[in-house]
């Protein structure tokens, strides 16, 4: 196993040498960021990536320690690269706070036990100004955010924001409560926005019924305020919860939303501003969805990159091996697939991971190149964390749009 994990290493970096020096040849390169049962734990899972303004790749994820369940032991690690992936620094544990109680939540629903800490939902905004902004929860019940001003080398001492949460509970009485996950995004004017979800904690593992919404910060960070709930629990739009983000080309900003909808695809809606007013929700039919996060990334605009360009990746199936006739589907054959017209439809898709794959999180680098971190099967499912590197030559299945691949647009 060793051995094999050498291999692909090497073969890794000899890839990332060939598409420095042949950028417009088609290119996909893999590696493997975590396994289970590695560094003291038992499964890691919901990944997310940023790029930040100086290039440096930010991989994060939550390390469960025992069981592997959403309310297990639970830390938050990264692993940093300054090098444009060719070396990953090893994990660091990143997030830490005072002791809290349990969520009373989890002891209700039988979720772990209540001396568990359970560290979830890290979301990160690489800001345009070079500092990184990071938000997790604890036991879905506090929400803290720290910033680091050097690459994330270090972080400031978390900051607890559930303030801004409570805010909603007039409105909705949540009890259990989420960032993102994968990455939040910065808009045009410099606002930071996370999607974010809540959940009344009566029903399923504690995560239902939920509705979703966005928080955001005009102050760098130094202070949240909640947005409008932008979809609420129906029986059309049952359980919206985790969302991705991103600003279109006329400036209206687009949430890509998971619901337990047996209509199995996402749900959109749009907003002036990234928090309030938010439009009709639809299903776009287009984006099959098997009941799992997903994510949105704007590739290039016309300004930068020659053409109006948005990623979106998620396990592209609809059945399930068991033959069992409920909403929730396999989660396999992970597809990134590719809008020309701001997300309305999506003409170019490719297969990146066949098999059993999950949650995934996209970034952009300034040269345009596309990372994936995304979860992966083998022997058992969410057996590793894999990081794919792929241009968009990869992507289409040749040089399409090689002359016109200046740099893209910083994608936050």
């Amino acid at each position: 196993m060793q051995i094999q994990r050498i291999i692909a290493l090497l073969l890794f970096h000899m890839l990332l040498a060939t598409s420095v020096a042949f950028c417009a040849e088609p290119f996909l390169a893999k590696l493997d960021l975590w396994r289970a049962g590695e560094g003291g734990y038992k499964l890691y899972r919901i990944p997310g990536i940023v790029i930040t303004a100086r290039g440096t790749i930010l991989a994060y994820a939550e390390a469960r320690r025992y069981t592997g369940g959403d309310w297990d032991m639970t830390d938050i690690v990264m692993r940093r690269s300054a090098d444009n992936g060719k070396t990953f620094s090893p994990q660091r544990v990143i997030a830490h706070v005072p002791p809290l109680p349990r969520s009373t939540v989890a002891i209700e629903r039988k979720q772990g036990k209540p001396d568990d800490v359970t560290y979830n939902n890290p979301v990160a905004i690489a800001d345009k100004n070079g500092a990184v902004h990071f938000l997790f929860c604890r036991d879905y019940m506090r929400i803290f955010y720290m910033r680091s001003d050097d690459d994330g080398l270090t972080f400031s001492t978390p900051v607890d924001v559930t303030s801004t949460f409570d805010a909603y509970r007039p409105e909705y009485p949540w009890r259990v409560a989420a960032t993102g996950p994968g990455h939040g995004i910065q808009l045009n004017n410099g606002r930071l926005l996370v999607p974010i979800w809540l959940a009344l904690g009566t029903e399923g593992n504690g995560h239902q019924p939920s509705v979703n919404s966005t928080i955001y910060s005009d102050d760098d960070g130094k202070t949240w305020r909640r947005g409008d709930i932008a979809v609420p629990n129906t029986l059309k739009t049952p359980n919206p919860n985790e969302t991705t983000a991103v600003q279109l080309a006329n400036g209206r900003v687009m949430l890509n939303i998971r619901t337990a909808s047996s209509r199995n695809e996402r749900l959109v809606v749009t907003s002036k501003d990234g928090a309030h007013h938010w439009s009709r929700p639809e299903f776009q039919a287009s984006l099959p969805d098997p009941i799992c996060f997903a994510s949105i990334v704007r590739l290039s605009t016309k300004r930068y990159g020659g053409s109006n360009r948005i990623l979106f990746v998620n396990p592209d199936n609809l059945s399930r091996s068991d033959g069992k006739q409920i909403a929730g589907k396999d989660r396999r054959n992970l597809t990134v697939r590719l809008s020309y017209n701001e997300a309305k439809t999506w003409p170019v898709k490719r297969v990146l991971e066949p098999g059993p794959s999950g949650y995934a999180d996209m970034a952009v680098s300034p040269d345009g190149i596309i990372w994936c971190l995304y979860e992966a099967g083998g022997e058992f499912p969410h057996e590793r964390i894999v990081l794919a590197k792929f241009n968009l030559e990869w992507l289409t299945g040749g040089p399409h749009g090689a002359s016109k691949r200046t740099a893209a647009q910083p994608a936050h």
